[in-house]
């Protein structure tokens, strides 16, 4: 866990970075309008600005699908190296046009970085703390912004004034710390070494993230988020220890559906039976599917996804302080019972791979989908019962001495799978794998005692499947062809882009994207001094001899330092309250500080009590904004995407958000000569009323699941339309 954590910090870096120069060229940008006599063109005022997000505009087109190619790393080291050249040629720059050019080179460094950053740290952090982890780079993006003002307000100190191009070129300074971090400490991400079948690195990448020398479940489940689920349906099990062979005859005769479900480690095994009464998943979705056709306009406008998710998180038992130690707080006795589990005498960790290490290399880089990560169960093809006489007992408690499971992948998830066959019209038996993930129901006491565990199940089809995985059976036609063998990769992700649940999820990511931009924020942030300078802001601190450009940098950092503690606030909840309840609860405030400053520049007042509440109400919008609107969406990007295609799908979502705070950065200088701060913040207060109302019918809560399995939630969501009927 610890190595997860300082993986993150030292990623986070780079939104350092973007902060230091967000606070910089609004700091400089006082002194480069009147060293080229740019007041009289707002237009080239706004150029030089926006430049900056005009590259990183361009580079986020391609830095999704080529992080995917070469990874998450290279993309990170390109970064910290684009920053370095920024900050050279802003030192230099004698000319606007070379400034311009600068300011295009350092964008493309601040679009890997906040385009790739939460990306990589969502694909290492564990799911309990995944939120937190998430929220680092607004901290460092806030915490550079301040280090930044601090020293612009030490230098406009300075006898003759200061050196705009001594405050840009300072970049290069900290972004060879980053470039240090990136090549010399930085892993790769787990999730892109498994889609490559480099299984070796990504475990032992994992061993160190986690802090655990076991990570088999965590491996696997990895290599089961390589497919995005689109066949997922819900089905219940009651779970409990496997019965002798004369019981399980007895029940065959009366026809029970009882099937043995396997667990990502030989001898991890136990009977399941399916049955049909309604559990926590089951009841949300049917009650999506019939909001969705009877439902008033306002429940067929809400998102399924959004009834499911909240469901799961309702009926939760245990506590986020248990789940964030990394106890199954949702299977305690399914986790026990599986512990117990005895090993085969010549059982060890690599048993499932090929002996030979260059023919594992070779044989895994060639078709990573065949990766043997399951192990090689020994199973009796009539029976289903597998051979080792030795099938894990059930066990209320975890004795000592007894391991934990390595069942659990987050959240109070269980992952498991299931062997399913039929006969075929050529008369070949053939049989599939199907991945389950599991969550027990709460709410439900089956009835079968205190030995059984009535649980939902995600179940789908298996990305693992393998003729080592199952002895003596045949492939189906499924897996004969998986998606990875494609002649046309690119051309296949973008067909996946096409699925119902995908989708979804990207009409999510940005719809999300978009209102945060046009809330304001960014175009606030970067002119800051001249706002607080337009609404008076120097009679505040005229006592102290400071000037209008001193006085206006000050306040800023004094803003940006209140900053820090609410996002410290933020990165408390984010895995407590929860992405969604955060948006619900500082919306609200953001909306009312923006009615503040309307009506402080409206109402005629007194030039003191005016500054006052002008600089009140940004201080309030800027801390509940970096408590939630500002990191959630880049959160919830990194999360809701499916392995796959998560970095086309970031592609596609940071577009959008770098084309709105182009949008919005370089009219904000024409909006304040015409309609005024009011005309400004009326605007961004109805986009935030907007704002409001689609997170609270589209925007699930995605705290404490794994990423593979929110991406099935949105699959399931996409079938409860009116023309959809929901079966078990």
């Amino acid at each position: 866990m610890q190595g997860a954590v300082l993986v993150a910090i030292a990623a986070a870096i780079g939104n350092l970075l973007q902060g230091w120069d967000n606070a910089t060229i609004a700091g400089a940008v006082l002194y480069i309008k009147r060293e080229f006599r740019l007041e009289t063109q707002p237009a080239v005022e706004g150029l030089v600005v926006a430049t900056s997000l005009m590259g990183a505009t361009v580079i986020t087109t391609f830095s999704g699908p080529v992080s995917d190619s070469v990874g998450r790393r290279p993309m990170l080291i390109a970064s910290s190296l684009l920053y370095f050249a920024g900050g050279l040629v802003m030192l230099w720059s004698p000319t606007v046009e070379v400034l311009l050019l600068a300011r295009l080179v350092d964008g493309f460094g601040v679009g890997l970085a906040v385009t790739l950053v939460p990306v990589y740290i969502s694909e290492t952090a564990p799911p309990e703390i995944r939120g937190l982890l998430n929220t680092l780079p607004q901290f460092t993006g806030s915490l550079g912004m301040f280090f930044s003002y601090c020293m612009i307000f030490y230098m406009t100190l300075a006898a003759g004034g200061p050196s705009w191009r001594l405050m840009l070129g300072v970049l290069s300074v900290p972004s060879l710390a980053y470039l240090a971090l990136t090549v010399l400490y930085l892993p790769e991400s787990p999730r892109w070494l498994v889609s490559k079948g480099r299984m070796k690195e990504a475990r032992a990448v994992l061993q160190m993230l986690r802090g655990r020398d076991d990570v088999a479940g965590e491996m696997a489940l990895l290599v089961e988020g390589l497919g995005s689920g689109g066949d997922t349906v819900i089905e219940e099990y009651v779970l409990g220890p496997a019965e002798d062979q004369e019981q399980q005859q007895q029940q065959d005769q009366q026809q029970q559906q009882v099937v043995t479900l396997y667990g990502p480690e030989q001898g991890l095994s136990w009977v399941a039976q399916q049955v049909q009464q309604g559990s926590v998943l089951g009841s949300a979705l049917e009650l999506a599917t019939s909001s969705s056709r009877q439902g008033s306009m306002y429940e067929q406008l809400k998102d399924p996804v959004v009834t499911l998710l909240g469901s799961v998180h309702d009926k939760m038992p245990g506590d986020a302080a248990a789940a964030a130690a990394g106890s199954s707080t949702l299977f305690p006795n399914l986790g026990s019972m599986l512990s117990v589990a005895e090993r085969p005498g010549d059982w060890d960790e690599e048993s499932a791979l090929p002996p030979d290490e260059d023919e594992e290399e070779e044989y895994l880089s060639d078709d990573p989908l065949h990766a043997p990560l399951l192990s090689r169960q020994s199973t009796d093809v009539e029976t289903n019962k597998p051979q080792n006489s030795s099938m894990p007992r059930y066990s209320s408690m975890t004795g000592a001495g007894e391991t934990a499971s390595t069942m659990g992948i987050g959240g109070g998830w269980q992952l498991a799978w299931k062997w399913t066959e039929k006969v075929g019209p050529d008369g070949v038996k053939r049989g599939a794998v199907k991945r389950m993930y599991l969550h027990e129901d709460d709410s439900s006491s089956s009835g079968a005692g205190p030995e059984y565990v009535h649980a939902a199940a995600l179940v789908s089809r298996s990305m693992l499947y393998t003729k080592g995985v199952m002895i003596g059976q045949s492939p189906t036609p499924a897996f004969e062809n998986p998606p990875d063998t494609t002649t046309n990769k690119q051309e296949a992700r973008w067909r996946e882009l096409l699925e119902p649940g995908v989708r979804r999820a990207l009409l999510c990511g940005v719809m999300i994207q978009i209102l945060q931009q046009f809330s304001g924020i960014n175009g606030v942030l970067y002119y800051t001094p001249q706002i607080l300078d337009q609404a008076g802001v120097s009679v505040l601190l005229s006592s102290l001899g400071l000037s209008a450009d001193s006085t206006s940098i000050l306040i800023s950092g004094l803003t940006t330092l209140l900053m820090l503690p609410s996002i410290g606030l933020a990165m408390r909840l984010m895995d407590v309250s929860g992405r969604r309840s955060l948006l619900l609860w500082t919306i609200p405030v953001l909306i009312a500080a923006l009615l503040v400053l309307i009506v402080a520049n409206v109402v005629s007042m007194p030039t003191t009590l005016h500054a006052a509440l002008s600089t009140g109400s940004v201080i309030v919008y800027f801390c509940c904004f970096v408590m939630g609107f500002g990191p959630i969406p880049n959160i919830l990007c990194a999360e809701i995407f499916p392995t796959r295609v998560r970095g086309l799908c970031i592609a596609i979502c940071s577009l959008t958000f770098w084309l709105g705070d182009i949008a919005v950065t370089y009219s904000l200088p024409v909006m304040l000569s015409s309609v005024g701060l009011a005309g400004v913040f009326g605007f961004y207060a109805v986009v935030c009323c907007l704002a409001l109302v689609f997170v609270y019918v589209k925007v699930p809560e995605t705290k404490g699941f794994p990423l593979e399995v929110i991406i099935e939630f949105f699959n399931i969501g996409a079938k409860a339309t009116p023309t959809t009927e929901h079966r078990t």
